[in-house]
């Protein structure tokens, strides 16, 4: 089989030239692919800058997560054809559903996300409005609006699918059009990804693009509304960001480079515990999975001296039960290397690591391979290396055999554990292995400056947790120093990466119109009916009604301690609650004055009102005396579409006193129909 891979660009498919680079399967080692031509990389921006943002810009948030829904059921439908070419990268079934699985499951968190967290509009609001003035008339709010530019992602080998569809997600809900160059190594399974998403139709011409090869003068040609985003070694990641043009012209770069990550045993666990079996099945299943070829792979596992032979003798028996061989075997358990080149660079390594170390399990020349040729193909059988002396060792520490590697290493105490994992460097994850909450809390606190996550598992959460290994869509993925110093994914975080953070300063009308979210002090507006009455495109931001009073009296009060049980001394005790700083004497329960709040603004009548779903951000001004008087405005803050039925809209509502003082303020949220 011979694969003729195509670059997609400025919206046409390049067939490979002179250029082309080939590629080799991991597993035979025959020439499998070809592709890579020479590009016109100005075009490309043009094509991104010119068609595919403003196409993107042109939907909103929620239309654009929209599309990434129904991107991500499109890959799911047609994934088999993606699993076909998997075994050739020298990756399992079960490797496979990391990558192609994993990738289609962070668009769907993504577009969820972006239906949940972000507002059905242009603008991403950022964080609650600030007073700038006394009297209110001038505030501030930080927004992000998409950049104007081309976000360029150049991605590892090692995960071909979920790479791409990690970096994609985010800077398509971001609004941003992308161009994609995966290594060389693994592309025609990224190829036939793209060929999958451009078949669909949901993508607007101009927001994705590919390149198979190198990227030419790809880099030099960007500029300060562009993002580079880097998955990969450190020393590619030193080459890219050190390119004088992103330099001079500001361009953002992300890196997310391998590193020394690391597993430590806590020092109240034995092997009698079941932290112990749990701490050994994370290790084996890290230094196996895609035959150790992970960014977030455990390089070094640092256990208590007195753990030391235990730990190194069950680690190694289990993985000399490791089945190696061709991964479309079901009985194969571990692939192979993606090619010959990485296996050879995973050898060198292992000859440094080797002088620091004593090797006490994997031995190719002895390496048992099931269906494949053990010379032709990149295996080689998981290695483990026992440090008895990680004070004085440096190779350990600073070189990353990025396959099926690993030492132990034993520690005195705590402290010197974490000193232990801190000298990495900077790391992508580091894993905590105990059931004292007293040691998490200590590692978090030495170590967490050095590491981008810190995975806490014990006999509690190890039902339910994801693995030490395992970056989610919801969580920052990235880490400092030889981490490369960015992040990728965290939820909206990752989106903010492809965004302009601007802080909009001006009047209260001014900050509603550019946010389209009601901002106290702005223009109310009368609605041509009770707003509960109205559909929710009746509806319209501002629309307000200020009720009529009522007053407060202490038999309310006293009805209400008796009803609901709240009894406390402030509702109930005249002298004692005068005695309290807060209080002028006995006062109005607060849930008392939301009861009456709702009876005040709510109209009763059947409508497109469905539910009251939630209560934001509650706060109590001033106390409400018997014979107060209560009376409220409500305004309608904010409208976002949730089903094909109905939409969420945010009331803003104020509580004041009979002297327009504001006793309380909250958010309320309805759910209302389209129709009556």
């Amino acid at each position: 089989m011979m694969i003729e891979l195509q670059s997609f660009a400025a919206g046409k498919w390049v067939a490979p030239d002179g250029n082309a680079r080939q590629m080799f399967s991991a597993v035979t080692g025959e020439m499998i692919a070809r592709g890579g031509a020479a590009l016109d990389t100005d075009a490309m921006i043009r094509y991104a800058v010119e068609v595919g943002g403003p196409a993107l810009r042109a939907m909103d948030f929620h239309a654009r997560a929209r599309m990434l829904k129904a991107l991500a059921q499109h890959i799911d439908s047609r994934k088999e054809e993606l699993y076909a070419l998997n075994p050739l990268t020298g990756a399992t079934r079960a490797d496979g559903w990391i990558d192609i699985d994993g990738g289609i499951g962070t668009m769907f968190v993504y577009a969820s996300k972006g239906r949940r967290e972000m507002p059905e509009g242009h603008v991403y609001i950022e964080g609650e409005t600030e007073q700038l003035s006394r009297n209110g008339t001038f505030l501030g709010q930080h927004v992000a609006v998409p950049l104007r530019g081309v976000a360029v992602h150049i991605n590892a080998f090692n995960f071909p699918i979920w790479g791409m569809l990690e970096k994609l997600a985010p800077a398509l809900l971001a609004g941003v059009p992308c161009i994609v160059k995966p290594a060389t190594a693994t592309s025609y399974l990224t190829e036939a990804c793209v060929r999958v998403m451009l078949s669909s139709g949901f993508l607007p011409d101009g927001a994705l693009q590919l390149i198979i090869g190198g990227t030419g003068d790809l880099l030099d040609r960007l500029g300060p509304q562009d993002v580079v985003s880097f998955t990969g070694s450190a020393d590619t990641a030193l080459m890219l960001r050190s390119n004088p043009h992103l330099l001079k012209r500001g361009t953002r770069f992300i890196a997310e480079q391998d590193s020394l990550n690391c597993s430590v045993l806590g020092p109240d666990v034995t092997p009698d515990a079941p932290e112990f079996d749990l701490f050994i099945k994370e290790a084996a299943r890290e230094i196996t999975t895609k035959a150790g070829q992970k960014c977030t792979a455990i390089r070094r596992i640092i256990v208590p001296q007195a753990q030391f032979d235990a730990v190194a003798d069950a680690l190694s028996a289990r993985l000399s039960g490791t089945r190696i061989g061709d991964p479309a075997l079901e009985s194969t358990r571990m692939g192979a290397l993606a090619g010959a080149s990485q296996k050879q660079d995973v050898i060198t390594n292992l000859r440094r690591i080797a002088e620091e170390a004593e090797r006490i399990c994997g031995d190719p020349d002895l390496m048992q391979v099931d269906g494949a040729d053990a010379g032709a193909g990149a295996f080689l059988p998981p290695t483990l290396y026992r440090c008895s002396d990680p004070d004085s060792a440096r190779n350990v520490h600073e070189i990353e055999a990025f396959g099926p590697v690993s030492t132990v290493m034993p520690y005195r105490d705590l402290d010197h554990a974490c000193d232990l994992a801190n000298r990495g460097g900077g790391s992508l994850v580091a894993s905590v292995i105990t059931h004292d909450p007293q040691v998490a809390r200590e590692v978090v606190l030495r170590s967490g400056a050095w590491h981008g996550r810190i995975y806490i598992n014990d006999r509690d959460s190890m039902g339910e947790a994801t693995g030490h290994g395992s970056p989610l869509p919801h969580m920052i993925h990235g880490g400092p120093g030889r981490a490369g110093g960015g992040e990728e994914l965290g939820g909206i975080r990752g989106v903010l990466h492809y965004m302009q953070r601007v802080a909009v300063q001006g009047s209260p009308d001014m900050l509603t119109s550019v946010t389209g979210q009601w901002v106290p002090g702005s223009g109310e507006k009368k609605a041509p009916a009770h707003p509960f009455q109205l559909t929710f495109d009746e509806i319209e931001v501002g629309h307000t009604i200020n009720t009529a009073q009522r007053q407060v009296s202490l038999e309310d009060i006293e009805h209400f301690a008796a009803f609901t049980g709240d009894t406390f001394y402030a509702h109930m005790d005249e002298a004692a609650a005068a005695a309290n700083p807060f209080f002028p004497g006995r006062v109005a329960h607060g849930y008392l004055l939301l009861s009456f709040a709702a009876g005040l603004f709510v109209q009763p009548d059947p409508g497109p009102v469905l539910a009251n779903t939630g209560l934001n951000s509650l706060s109590f001004q001033k106390p409400v005396s018997p014979g107060d008087s209560l009376w409220v405005r409500l305004t309608a803050r904010r409208k976002t579409r949730r089903t094909d039925t109905y939409g969420e809209v945010r009331w803003h509502a104020t509580l004041y006193n009979q002297d327009d003082e504001q006793t309380a303020a909250y958010e309320l949220l309805t759910m209302v129909s389209y129709s009556r």
